[in-house]
């Protein structure tokens, strides 16, 4: 097959899964329901196109989550977690993370809902993986404590900010107070 047929193939099916996901998050966005059928008609596309990418709703919706997961490591990398003390830089990467989650609620509620721990974990790795290098470096310089196990810090990272942001969604705690617990609330449980 020419190359210029299948490059033109190629850049058809990246624009179709990047129109299957867009729809996916305006979907979400909206609280609608986000499947197969709906996804594809608020793509204008086939179900047919839809499933040749994503087989199940659970394969779409992983990738939603894993899309956003990317914008927020993007994020977090451009607050330049390697530029300052671990403690100040771990700051600023709570801080970014904690806007990218509020700015994907909906996404990470789905997800919460409708994909297995499994699937969630795979989502997650890019940010996970992302904050080693921070981590291994507090424990170096001694600002982070080495008397927990790196995994440990690294899930209640996330832990902490998924459960802000529950507690936000359910009225519990204003959007401010749950930013400002979870910078201290991090600070504090990664601190020598």
């Amino acid at each position: 097959m020419p190359a210029a047929k299948t490059d033109h193939r190629r850049a058809t099916a990246e624009r179709n899964v990047e129109a299957i996901l867009d729809a996916a998050e305006r979907l979400l966005r909206r609280r609608a329901q986000a499947s197969i059928a709906a996804v594809a008609r608020e793509a204008g596309l086939s179900r047919v196109t839809v499933y040749a990418h994503f087989p199940t709703r659970e394969e779409l919706l992983e990738a939603v989550v894993a899309r956003a997961v990317r914008a927020a490591t993007a994020a977090i990398e451009a607050t330049e977690p390697d530029s300052s003390p671990p403690i100040a830089a771990l700051e600023r990467v709570t801080s970014a993370a904690w806007r990218e989650l509020e700015g994907h609620e909906t996404i990470r509620q789905a997800a919460a809902e409708g994909l297995s721990p499994e699937a969630e974990h795979r989502a997650h790795r890019a940010g996970m993986q992302m904050l080693h290098p921070l981590i291994k470096r507090g424990r170096e310089q001694g600002e982070f404590r080495t008397d927990l196990p790196e995994r440990w810090l690294l899930v209640s990272f996330f832990a902490l900010l998924h459960a802000a942001a529950d507690e936000v969604r359910e009225g519990r705690i204003p959007t401010g107070a749950a930013a400002a617990a979870v910078t201290t609330s991090i600070r504090e449980l990664f601190a020598a």
